[in-house]
């Protein structure tokens, strides 16, 4: 298997660099993800569809990661219940070390070869689910023995790596493979590895809720009513769907309904 993520960075002597040059050439690298995940998007869709399918049937989302791409997935998960009105159980993420340790980054952890099945064992995991690996070198010991495990037990796999042809890949049902290359301090793959990961996070999770119903046009309008700022914007998101041009009234409404989408459904029915 080739490790392209160990490869030397196409740069050298970053120490000699002015800030100017070493942010230019950050950029110039990140541009290349983009590119990459453009050129993957054809797996990437196929695996979102998988998950659609497993969701809108009744089943959840795992990822299984260590490192910087498990922290970003609890970064993506976590944002899910406010802004789509989601269980907080659909989306979940399996963590080495624990999410409780979210901010000491255990990386021993990630050598940990029976964590992570006896973690999904304790979320009940079932054929129902599907549970997606995250590795950048697409070797990580915590994530390639949780993929073997949920094959053993017919539960369908995916993952996220960015190195071709890895053993994770090979444990997969839908793999994902984001090629970024070097990065640009050898080896550190928090930086286009990590972005890219998080942009596929991004794709993964919108589109599903998409999908779901939980997007009306471009709104949110399931998402949950928990700040004066998100109650201002579903107040407007309502007003501009509906003829109620009193902000009071709207606001009052939505209040007692719950969402924007429920405070919509009500106001038209009352117009019939």
């Amino acid at each position: 298997m080739l490790k392209i993520t160990e490869q030397a960075s196409n740069y050298r002597h970053l120490e000699k660099m002015s800030i100017e040059e070493i942010t230019k050439y950050i950029n110039k690298e990140d541009q290349i993800v983009a590119l990459a995940i453009e050129r993957a998007l054809p797996s990437i869709n196929i695996l979102i569809e998988a998950i659609v399918v497993k969701i809108t049937g009744g089943g959840r989302l795992f990822y299984v990661g260590a490192g910087s791409g498990g922290r970003l997935s609890v970064l993506d998960v976590i944002e899910l219940p406010t802004t789509f009105g989601v269980s907080p159980n659909l989306f979940n993420v399996v963590l080495a070390g624990g999410k409780e340790h979210l901010i000491e980054a255990p990386e021993e952890k990630e050598d940990d070869v029976k964590a992570a099945w006896k973690m999904l064992k304790t979320h009940k995991v079932s054929n129902s689910d599907i549970v997606i690996g995250i590795s950048a070198s697409g070797s990580t010991p915590f994530v390639l023995s949780a993929l073997k495990e949920c094959r053993k037990s017919h539960i369908t796999t995916a993952c996220i790596v960015s190195n071709p042809k890895s053993t994770i890949a090979e444990q997969a049902d839908f793999p994902v493979e984001v090629i970024t290359g070097p990065e640009f301090i050898s080896g550190s793959t928090r930086m286009k590895c990590g972005t890219a990961q998080k942009i596929i996070f991004d794709m993964i999770s919108t589109t599903t809720m998409i999908k779901m119903g939980r997007v009306q046009d471009n709104e949110m309008v399931h998402v949950k009513l928990i700040n004066d700022k998100i109650i201002d914007r579903a107040v407007k998101i309502l007003m501009r769907n509906t003829k109620i041009s009193d902000y009071n009234e709207a606001k009052e409404l939505l209040l007692k309904q719950g969402s924007v989408k429920m405070a919509d459904d009500y106001w038209k029915s009352t117009q019939i």
